[in-house]
C-alpha cells in the first residue's frame, strides 16, 4: 500500500475499526474511505456494489460485523448470523468485481471447535462441534473466511482472512446487554464502587453515558437500583455491595487489546500476501492431500481465567466489596488460547501487555466521568 491508497475502512467507528483507522492515519495512510452505517447500509448488496463502482478502493478492511458477548450471542441468534453474513458477502463479492488488489477480513477465534485442542491452530477449523452459545456468529465468521479461501482459489485474488482473540480497548462496547466479558467487568466494578461509596451522582452520569435498558441518569433512584441488580451490582441485605458475574470464572481467556490486533492488521497488509500464508503453512508438510488454511490467528497466546481477571479489575477500580459468581448460568468454552506461531514467523509480536492494556481502558473510562 501506498500513502494515497484508497483504503476503504468497513466499520470504522467500532472497537475494532476504529483502531484500525487511527493506526492507518499514524502510518501516514490519508485516503481512507470512511462511512457510517447510515451513509451505506452493508446489508444491501445493491447499495454495496454501487459504492464500491463509485469509490473504486484498491484496499478493503471488513471490520465491520455485529458483536457481542455471551448473552447477546445466544439470544439473538438470527440477528448473529443473517447479519453477519450480509455484511460479509457483499463487500467480498464487491471487492472482487471492481478489482480490489487486497482484502482483510477480521473474523474471531470462537471459529474453532468447542473442545478443540490447545491452544488452537489454524488447521483445528471444522474438525468438531462449535460451542452452541456463539454457534450461529461462528458459522458467519467461518463462511467469511471460507469466501475469501475460495475466491483466491478460483480468481486468484487477495483476499486475507484473520482470527483475532478476545478484544479490548478504546472504543469499546459498555451495554451490559451486550457487551464482552472484559469491558462488562470494567463497567460492573466501576459502578460497584460507586454504589459502595454511596457516589449516586457518578452512577446517574455513567447511565447517562450508557442507558441500560433505557434506564438512564434521570431514572428513578429505585429503578437504577432495580437495573444494577439485574445485572449483578446490588447492596446486600447486610449493606454490603456485590458484583455479580455469570458462571464459575474457571474459563481461561486470552485478552489482546485493540490497538496490537490493529498494528498486526497493518502489518499483514503492509507485508503479507495470501499466499505467504498458504506457504507458511505447509512447510515441513509432505502430505500431497493437504490444504493449507487461508488465514491467520491473532492473538496474545497468553491466558487468564476469568476469576483472575475479575479479581485483577477489582482491584484496579478500588472496590472492596463481594465477588459472587452465578453457577447456574454457563461459562461458554473453557479454553479459547489462540497458537499464534504462524504471525510470529511472518514477523508480528503483539507489544501491550494485559496490566498495561486494562489501566489505560479504565483511564479512559473514567475521562467521562
Amino acid at each position: 500500500m501506498n500513502p494515497d491508497s484508497r483504503i476503504y475502512v468497513a466499520g470504522h467507528t467500532g472497537l475494532v475499526g476504529s483502531a484500525l483507522t487511527q493506526t492507518l492515519q499514524e502510518k501516514g495512510y490519508t485516503n481512507l474511505i470512511l462511512r457510517t452505517m447510515e451513509e451505506l447500509d452493508l446489508t444491501d448488496q445493491k447499495a454495496v456494489d454501487g459504492f464500491f463502482a463509485e469509490q473504486k478502493p484498491e484496499y478493503v478492511l471488513i471490520a465491520a460485523a455485529k458483536v457481542g458477548g455471551i448473552v447477546a450471542n445466544n439470544t439473538l441468534r438470527a440477528d448473529f448470523i443473517y447479519i453477519n453474513l450480509m455484511i460479509q458477502n457483499n463487500i467480498i463479492h464487491a471487492a472482487w468485481k471492481h478489482g480490489v488488489k487486497k482484502l482483510l477480513f477480521l473474523g474471531s477465534t470462537c471459529i474453532y471447535p468447542k473442545n478443540a485442542p490447545q491452544p488452537m491452530k489454524e488447521d483445528y477449523l471444522l474438525t468438531s462441534t462449535l460451542e452452541f452459545t456463539n454457534e450461529p456468529y461462528a458459522i458467519a465468521k467461518i463462511a467469511g473466511l471460507k469466501m475469501c479461501e475460495s475466491f483466491n482459489l478460483q480468481y486468484k485474488t487477495n483476499f486475507i482472512a484473520v482470527m483475532p482473540t478476545n478484544l479490548y480497548g478504546h472504543g469499546d462496547n459498555y451495554n451490559l446487554e451486550a457487551s464482552h466479558v472484559l469491558p462488562a467487568l470494567l463497567r460492573k466494578f466501576h459502578l460497584g464502587k460507586c454504589l459502595e461509596d454511596e457516589n449516586f451522582e457518578a452512577i446517574r452520569k455513567d447511565l447517562d453515558r450508557y442507558p441500560v435498558e433505557k434506564v438512564n441518569g434521570s431514572s428513578e433512584k429505585e429503578s437504577i437500583a432495580g437495573i444494577l441488580s439485574k445485572y449483578g451490582v446490588r447492596r446486600t441485605p447486610s449493606g454490603k455491595v456485590e458484583v455479580g458475574i455469570w458462571g464459575t470464572g474457571t474459563p481461561l481467556r486470552e485478552f489482546m487489546n485493540s490497538k496490537d490486533m490493529a498494528e498486526a492488521c497493518v502489518f499483514i497488509m503492509e507485508n503479507i500476501d495470501a499466499k505467504d500464508i498458504a506457504a507458511i503453512h505447509t512447510a515441513g508438510v509432505t502430505d500431497p492431500e493437504y490444504h493449507p488454511p487461508h488465514f491467520l490467528n491473532i492473538g496474545t497466546g497468553e491466558e487468564i481465567t476469568i476469576k483472575d481477571l475479575a479479581y485483577k479489575i477489582k482491584a484496579l477500580t478500588g472496590f472492596t466489596g463481594e465477588v459472587v459468581f452465578d453457577t447456574s448460568k454457563p461459562d461458554g468454552t473453557m479454553r479459547k488460547a489462540t497458537d499464534t506461531r504462524a504471525l510470529k514467523g511472518l514477523g508480528y509480536k503483539h507489544r501491550i501487555s494485559l496490566d498495561q492494556g486494562i489501566r489505560r481502558t479504565y483511564e479512559e473510562y473514567l475521562k467521562y466521568r
